[in-house]
């Protein structure tokens, strides 16, 4: 058995499979389906620190600069 892995969107109950895979999958397949469940916020704080941001020419605030905003 060969296992290929891709993410896509499910719309009006069609799974479109990725061009490069197509010519792999003539007939025969097992198709298993993993969910991944809705980010709460707690979730989206915790991959942000998993993967922070990189953007360019980002310089941080200085504690007073934070305070002078207020």
């Amino acid at each position: 058995m060969h296992a290929i892995e891709f993410k896509t969107k499910i719309r009006n109950g069609i799974i479109e499979i990725p061009e490069k895979f197509r010519n792999q999958l003539k007939e025969n397949v097992r198709v298993i389906l993993l969910t991944e469940p809705a980010m709460g916020a707690n979730d989206i704080i915790e991959e942000l620190l998993k993967s922070p941001l990189k953007i360019n020419d980002f310089k941080p605030y200085k504690r007073d600069e934070i305070y002078d905003r207020v």
